[in-house]
């Protein structure tokens, strides 16, 4: 197989590259190197063994760790609540040896990690708003050492290089009807010394923010969730900066004293000072501008004539994407810590499986206070008759009480022909079917409407005339919101950032073009890389023949990420969660990473999965929805080649690749 590369360009930074790689699924932070290789190498990857629940859509297989001195695997398994034991001792045919179950009554395991015969385990409490815990087991024997309180919704779980702590992501998710939104946080917890339990548990908050939240809202932190849903939503009721913020992922630096989080729905990082326990910084993201060259998206899965999906690569202007990273990781060169991300995209919908939250009169609103929604398809959200037209539909509640409508800014939109017609305000740009020469083909993109309309100083709206002009005399029973951003879902990406939260590097539109054939790399899907990618571009893990039908949400959706030494080379590997298959990136010069590879493991693209399940032919699937991913050194793989582990939550799979180095030519 042919070895891609982005550049031609020779390896210009190989010295200096040290210490984690890590922040992977397994939590382990340990990226230990084979020895090094003479020169640079190209790596891909092969399928080298499966182990399957049979288990279809019910998330059998999501967070990996990976055991090296029992040569076991560790699989959260949510549909049991448990994590799955897995011998890998041969790992083209791994087999279940049991499973570890929390004895907390009606609790989940949400994560899992493994540190020099550790294992500590993530446990979610029932309901999610009460404290969770983190326990500490006996790698070897499975017996449970310790157990400490943690925040709500312990979301993921890894140790420190050094293993002196476990750090715990509290994410604090709110209650459906949002009524409950409890503090997220970080658990700084300190493993004894000689393993037989826990230390001290600290707790890392975000409530010493408070007093600068303005300012970080105005710098581009996303704190926008209501503060009481039983009122009516504005700039006046938002949640405190420590119920918003949502932490996700952890990854730790090589010297185990700093430590940076995801705040995915936040689209920031957090940086943690592990020794006090303290966050320090709530770093912004930033935007990714879909009107700039390299960053083309397809934005809609109907954008053919009559409705029929269709590529339509374009720079949008005035469009942006929200980076949202999922998973996150870390590595160091020249003693410079990079973060590594996985950018999915996440919207808050909570309540949106409630009848009563959306209404059942076409001639009111629905209640708010059953839930809150924040992602609307553009086109309902500039349709010049106003909000009333999608009442007891897909209108969010809180929406509808701030204004009337929504218009696009002329000035922005100008190119899809907003504020050209009066009749028709936002022009062709809320249309489905792309049209280059008019700009049409935003209409199904979803985006978020709790930001991008112009405000006042205090962050209520300016309103508008159904013309779209300024009318001081507006309120919100008679005025329209101007849009002059509209922030979309994830980056359809994966970034690099330094660290202080500043974009080093990012893949633009290199995963959707690549994708769709539109690169100078070949792409072919199946354990045999048989398929051309484009026939089943931007498709859903759950469907059959799904071309083009993420376009209108978070294209591919990259969720997972890990990261590995061979040699002197750091790689990077992403997973992506709707359509599938792992991207493989050399990214040991931070400002120019490679593109080594993607193998993509779904076998059957034509036979709804649903279908092959009910009828006991699940494994012809392959592997559907990778969520957590593992990298396994040389030196700890059983076959003494490194291995990358997958566990895959559609398919209920776990995966081992084989990952094979060569030389570069």
């Amino acid at each position: 197989m042919k070895r891609w590369m982005m550049s031609a360009t020779a390896l210009a930074v190989a010295a200096g590259l040290s210490g984690c790689l890590g922040g992977s699924g397994g939590g382990s932070n340990d990226g230990v190197a084979a020895p090094p290789a003479a020169g640079p190498q190209d790596i891909e990857l092969s399928l080298l063994g499966r182990y399957s629940t049979g288990a279809y859509e019910v998330s059998a297989a999501e967070i990996p760790a990976f055991d090296p001195v029992n040569q076991r695997i560790f699989m959260v398994n949510a549909r049991s609540g448990a994590v799955d034991v897995l011998d890998a001792s041969n790992p083209a045919t791994p087999t279940l040896l049991g499973s570890l179950a929390t004895e907390i009554s009606a609790a989940t395991i949400n994560s899992v990690a493994w540190r020099d015969g550790l294992l500590a385990v993530a446990v979610e409490a029932s309901p999610k708003t009460s404290p969770g815990s983190v326990e500490l087991y006996d790698a070897t024997t499975l017996t449970l050492i310790d157990r400490v309180q943690v925040g709500a919704l312990p979301d993921m779980v890894t140790f420190t290089p050094d293993g002196r702590y476990v750090l715990v992501a509290n994410e604090g998710e709110p209650s459906n009807d949002y009524s409950v939104d409890p503090e997220g946080s970080i658990s700084v917890v300190e493993v004894l010394a000689d393993g037989s339990g826990f230390g001290t548990a600290r707790v890392a908050g975000f409530g010493h923010f408070e007093a600068q939240k303005q300012q970080l809202i105005e710098r581009g932190v996303r704190i926008y969730g209501p503060g009481d849903n039983r009122e009516v939503y504005g700039p006046d009721n938002l949640a405190s900066v420590a119920r918003d913020v949502e932490p996700e992922y952890i990854t730790v630096s090589p010297d185990s004293s700093t430590a940076w989080v995801s705040l995915q729905e936040n689209n920031a990082l957090a940086r943690l000072d592990i020794a006090s326990a303290t966050i320090t910084d709530i770093l912004p993201l930033g935007y990714k501008d879909y009107g700039q060259a390299g960053n083309q998206i397809d934005a809609s899965d109907e954008d053919g004539p009559a409705g029929a999906p269709a590529l339509n690569f374009q720079s949008w202007p005035g469009v942006v994407g929200m980076y949202h990273p999922d998973a996150i990781a870390s590595y160091s060169v020249e003693d410079r810590t990079y973060i590594v991300s996985a950018n999915e995209g996440d919207a808050r919908a909570w309540g949106e499986d409630d009848d009563a939250y959306w209404g059942s009169d076409d001639s009111l609103p629905g209640d708010r206070s059953k839930g809150f929604v924040e992602e609307i398809r553009l086109k309902h959200l500039v349709h010049h008759n106003g909000f009333s037209r999608r009442y007891a539909d897909d209108m969010p509640p809180q929406l509808a009480e701030l204004a009337r409508g929504a218009l696009l800014d002329p000035a922005v939109f100008s190119y899809c022909g907003a504020g050209l017609d009066p009749s028709r305000p936002s022009g062709s740009c809320r249309e489905d079917e792309a049209d280059p020469a008019s700009g049409a083909g935003l209409g199904r993109l979803n985006v978020s409407w709790v930001q991008g309309y112009k405000t006042q100083a205090d962050g209520s709206p300016v309103y508008h005339d159904a013309a779209g002009n300024p009318d001081p005399t507006a309120d919100a029973s008679n005025g329209y919101l101007m849009y002059h951003t509209l922030h979309s879902y994830g980056a359809r990406s994966f970034s690099i950032w330094d660290e202080d939260g500043e974009l080093v590097w990012d893949s633009g539109d290199f995963f959707e073009k690549f994708l769709a054939g539109q690169t100078d790399y070949q792409c072919l899907l199946g354990e045999d890389r048989s398929i051309p990618c484009l026939e089943y571009f931007n498709s859903g893990h759950n469907e059959a023949n799904g071309f083009d039908s993420r376009s209108d949400a978070k294209g591919p959706e990259p969720e997972g990420i890990a990261l590995g030494r061979i040699g002197e080379q750091a790689f990077a590997f992403i997973g992506l969660e709707r359509m599938g298959g792992i991207m493989v990136f050399d990214i040991t010069d931070p400002n120019q990473p490679l593109f080594q590879d993607y193998l993509n493991t779904r076998n059957n693209w034509v036979d709804e999965p649903e279908e092959l399940a009910a009828a006991g032919r699940l494994d012809e699937a392959g592997d559907l929805g990778p969520e957590g991913l593992a990298f396994v050194s040389a030196e700890d793989s059983p076959t003494g080649e490194p291995l990358l582990i997958v566990g895959n939550e559609v398919s209920g799979t776990t995966a081992i690749f084989q990952i094979h180095p060569s030389e570069r030519k």
